[in-house]
């Protein structure tokens, strides 16, 4: 792993995770449930105070990504890639089971976020230190530290929302549900 890596625009480069970070994030929200597009969002004070140095620090990861080579047939690919898949999968699955779920009528509960409350962000983190790992990049690896830690206020502040929005329901739910990872408690009934 270099200080400074070699910069060349490429088709097998990070860039290939930045883009499917985007697409999953939006695209089955536009297939499944258009209606989650407009659904009322968070726009605490904290929130915005975190997600726009995220959403610059993204953009510029994902500009940096482009000229990022990833490095195939070296330990670095070959150690950063399963971890990278490792999040990339439950990623995708949860997108998915966010899009399938109308958030104006329920907070998002099933398959994955029975296991996190946050595993966008758990996933998305895992994925970046595993596409950090593949092109042997500290600046990938060091962007996916600093985007956990914005999370962590960024996460209090969506699950505010949410008790506000959902009430007991949401509150029933934190109880069980780890905020990263986990297993369940059970339901007490």
């Amino acid at each position: 792993m270099s200080l400074i890596p070699p910069f060349q625009i490429g088709v097998w480069n990070v860039w290939i995770v930045m883009v499917y970070c985007l697409l999953v994030t939006f695209l089955p929200n536009l297939i499944f449930n258009k209606d989650n597009l407009n659904a009322p969002t968070s726009q605490s004070k904290t929130e915005k105070r975190y997600r726009t140095p995220w959403f610059i620090l993204f953009m510029l990861t994902f500009i940096y990504s482009i000229f990022l080579p990833l490095k195939p047939g070296t330990a670095w690919f070959y150690a950063g890639l399963p971890i990278c898949l490792l999040g990339l999968i439950p990623f995708t699955i949860t997108a998915l089971n966010l899009a399938r779920t109308p958030i104006c009528d329920e907070p998002a509960i099933k398959g994955i976020y029975r296991y996190s409350r946050h595993p966008m962000y758990v996933s998305m983190f895992i994925m970046l230190m595993g596409a950090g790992i593949a092109s042997a990049s500290w600046i990938v690896i060091l962007f996916a530290v600093i985007s956990m830690i914005l999370w962590v206020p960024l996460s209090t502040s969506e699950e505010e929302f949410c008790l506000e929005l959902y009430g007991d329901s949401y509150r029933e739910y934190i109880s069980r549900t780890p905020r990263w990872l986990g297993i369940p408690k059970p339901v007490k009934k």
